[in-house]
């Protein structure tokens, strides 16, 4: 199976690139932008909680628990790196499709 480009599977995990949509009217993937998934949360940029948000609603997509999905990079941009642990890039591919 060909990997969508925002997916990559390492040896510790899988890592998700992600564009961040904050102050959506609802969460939701919203497909493909550029090498990296889009995401809208309904969660404001501030204080973490565009993060915080787009961990839970990852998880919840995902079917893992809020630990195994880390913030690897990007706190302040829109663009971020996520890890994904106890899941195989395959398995987050058919769920995040």
């Amino acid at each position: 199976m060909n990997l969508p480009p925002y997916l990559r599977a390492q040896p510790d995990g899988v890592f998700l690139s992600v564009k961040v949509q904050p102050r959506a009217s609802r969460n939701q993937i919203g497909g493909l932008h550029g090498n990296e998934l889009k995401v809208a949360v309904t969660a404001p940029p501030v204080d973490s909680a565009a993060n915080q948000a787009v961990v839970e609603f990852l998880a919840e997509a995902l079917g893992l628990p809020r630990r195994a999905v880390t913030l690897m990079r990007g706190q302040t941009s829109r663009h971020k790196v996520f890890r994904l642990d106890g899941i195989t890039a395959e398995a987050a591919a058919t769920k995040l499709s």
